[in-house]
């Protein structure tokens, strides 16, 4: 094991690991993506259900960090897993496109550990030169991924409701990161539909994917979302982990600049968060981890994806993908939100989340069919 691999052992209770270099046994594991673990979005969504499960079941857990932090590699990211299957985990949860390649390299060598890829898709036992799925379906991977679409919708189209008309958005991936596309598509669609009911067509939005690549926080991302708060930018849509602390920092040196959170409700991080489009990434891990003890695994989850929005979370309403706090956002109500949320179940309103491929150089955002009450601005 290479001496810079950076291994972070959790300390449980009445299931307690004790740390070490080269980790402890445990059966349930979580392998975190760029950014910390705790960073109040999508590892630490990933992980709390991981924990949730554990914890209440007296299972075994514990959580491996990729060396080498947002710089991480492929290597990298398999190393971390070889270290989980030799502490005995039984199988392997671990969030993030990113990690697609690792995560096909070690399930091929490791066929009786259970992967979940949460935010993924059908991994396949082989791949294509540029990393796209040809093969037959690893029957050891499970994927899960959400109508992020949805979520984005209610943000949008709450933050206009509430009465905000100047938006901005920055989003990780660099254009090419499926989820925060479909966040991206689904705040724009919110936002139009808002305008629409409140007669309004002086509601713009800029849209930033240049200093997202990796998730992480800039200075540069932070000096270009001061000046959207400078010259007028009102609320900006802050989606790609690490990416929220440049924006917190940039909205919170400016006079009123506000946020969107995004996948948790980041709420508590800041009191400019006036929302955010979350997602219901433990209570999904937890089914998962539930149906794999269940013996389900073959039958529910192997070698398939879920994806789930509004309507497979039931009566629930934020049970895969919702609103956080919006009790800052005067002008949107609980009635607003049910209202909107039934739309959406019922499917009177079906936010569209077909985006291309990559976002920066093909934008969807300036389409006039659809958004005609707002302009849209992609910028760097």
């Amino acid at each position: 094991m290479k001496k810079s691999f950076l291994m972070l052992v959790v300390a449980l209770s009445s299931v307690g690991l004790v740390g070490c270099k080269g980790g402890s046994e445990a059966e349930i594991a979580v392998v975190t993506d760029v950014g910390q673990l705790r960073d109040g979005g999508f590892n630490q969504g990933t992980y709390e259900g991981a924990k949730g499960y554990a914890e209440a079941n007296k299972k075994t857990y514990q959580y491996y960090a990729p060396a080498n932090g947002s710089n991480a590699t492929d290597d990298d990211r398999i190393a971390a897993r070889e270290l989980a299957v030799k502490n005995k985990a039984k199988v392997i949860v671990a969030p993030g496109y990113l990690q697609a390649a690792a995560r096909r390299k070690v399930a091929k060598e490791n066929p009786d550990v259970k992967f979940i890829f949460v935010d993924g898709w059908t991994l396949t036992d082989s791949a294509d030169a540029k990393g796209n799925d040809n093969g037959e379906a690893l029957k050891n991977v499970t994927a899960i991924t959400y109508k992020e679409q949805e979520a984005g919708y209610r943000a949008g189209y709450a933050v206009v409701k509430g009465g905000y008309k100047q938006l901005g958005g920055t989003f990780g991936g660099g254009g090419a990161n499926p989820a925060c596309n479909r966040y991206a598509y689904g705040f724009a669609q919110g936002a139009n539909e808002a305008a629409k009911e409140r007669n309004l067509t002086d509601v713009s939005r800029k849209v930033s994917f240049e200093y997202g690549e990796n998730f992480t926080a800039s200075t540069s991302l932070q000096t270009q979302i001061s000046g959207w708060y400078s010259a007028g930018t009102q609320v900006v849509f802050a989606c790609g982990g690490s990416m929220f602390q440049s924006v917190k920092a940039a909205a919170e040196a400016s006079q009123s600049g506000k946020i969107v959170g995004v996948d948790v409700d980041q709420a508590p991080l800041s009191e400019r968060v006036i929302t955010s489009a979350t997602k219901g990434l433990s209570t999904s891990v937890e089914l998962a981890l539930t149906e794999f003890y269940s013996n389900e695994w073959d039958t529910k989850l192997g070698g398939k994806t879920q994806t789930l929005g509004a309507v497979e979370g039931g009566a629930s309403e934020q049970k895969y993908v919702g609103l956080g706090d919006f009790s800052r956002l005067s002008g949107f109500t609980s009635t607003d939100y049910s209202t909107l949320f039934d739309k959406i179940a019922k499917g009177e309103i079906v936010p569209d989340g077909n985006t291309p491929d990559d976002c920066k150089v093909d934008s969807v955002w300036a389409n006039e069919t659809l958004f005609d009450t707002i302009e849209i601005t992609l910028v760097k």
